[in-house]
């Protein structure tokens, strides 16, 4: 697949093409807004399975909120959410650089291989670097995230807190050095949640 982007009044619209040219579709990438999180978590539900939230990632997620300007949903056509990825602050081990945590990144089930989880991480990354962020961390297949530069070449002194298959934690750096010397346990370092929204996130 072949995927364009272009910029409208501040949303990234993304044009999917399949290997002849033809145009398959188009999602429409903006930030998400808390009209969209009941829409979002179904998603998730349906993509991701109800186990979803007893992965080590969720230690690093729950109670707090995504980065600042760094959670994104795909609007389809009829501006249904088709996707959704959200980046999070953490500190790389005790006392350590801070770094973003990518996750989870889901598209609707009957939507896969139409190129937007592609899309969703382009602008993912793209926006980090614009906000000054040094690298990003997720815990993924290396076959499907080493597109976009990930790689576990430079998280062996690293961990999750929580059960892991270290090969799937990858990184990439969006500053050349970013990960030099880093070691430890990735640790939550977001903004907190206030109690009403942790009521709704529940």
């Amino acid at each position: 697949m072949d995927i364009a982007n272009f910029t409208v009044e501040g949303a990234a619209h993304w044009s999917i093409s399949s290997v002849g040219g033809e145009v398959a579709g188009a999602v429409a990438i903006v930030a998400e807004t808390a009209a969209d999180v009941a829409a979002r978590e179904a998603l998730l539900d349906d993509a991701m399975g109800p186990r979803r939230k007893a992965k080590s990632s969720e230690k690093l997620r729950r109670g707090r909120r995504p980065s600042e300007g760094l959670a994104f949903v795909a609007r389809d056509a009829s501006s249904a959410v088709a996707g959704t990825v959200r980046l999070w602050d953490v500190t790389l081990g005790e006392g350590g650089p801070a770094a973003l945590l990518l996750g989870p990144l889901a598209v609707a089930p009957s939507l896969k291989s139409a190129g937007i989880g592609s899309a969703l991480m382009r602008h993912a990354i793209a926006e980090a670097a614009r906000l000054g962020h040094a690298a990003i961390l997720l815990v993924g297949d290396e076959p499907y995230y080493g597109r976009f530069g990930f790689s576990a070449a430079r998280t062996g002194s690293l961990a999750m807190p929580g059960p892991y298959e270290r090969h799937r934690l990858l990184a990439l750096e969006l500053v050349d050095g970013a990960l030099d010397g880093v070691q430890g346990t990735l640790k939550a370092a977001g903004r907190k949640l206030k109690a009403q929204e942790l009521t709704s996130a529940a």
